[in-house]
């Protein structure tokens, strides 16, 4: 990783900026931004089985790079418009999830944290 969360969204709000799109970059319409290009990313994944996928990662993968930064160009915008500090919002989930699916319970299985009690 070469640029911090910071650089990167000073960044991207320099480019929204230069291009006075802001007035169109609202939370709803980044929202729905956010969604239309995680599809894109999927579509690159549809009716692809388990054997597939990695030769789909292998031959599309500038594809999925590009569809992979997308979502992340418009999320890292949708964070610093709302006034989250994306990398505490995401240092705070990470601690969640880390007491939600403890080591010795979800090690190795793919369980919702709500069922890792009865195991």
């Amino acid at each position: 990783m070469n640029d911090s969360i910071s650089d990167l969204t000073t960044r991207i709000q320099a480019f929204v900026d230069a291009r006075e799109w802001r007035q169109f970059h609202n939370p709803k319409d980044l929202a729905v931004a956010i969604s239309a290009e995680a599809g894109e990313l999927m579509q690159h994944f549809v009716w692809q089985q388990a054997d597939q996928i990695d030769q789909r990662v292998h031959c599309n993968r500038d594809e999925i790079a590009s569809e992979v930064a997308d979502v992340a160009i418009l999320l890292f915008e949708f964070a610093d418009n709302l006034g989250f500090n994306l990398g505490d919002v995401m240092a705070a989930k990470m601690a969640h999830n880390e007491e939600r699916y403890p080591v010795a319970k979800s090690k190795g299985n793919n369980r919702k944290y709500t069922e890792l009690e009865s195991s």
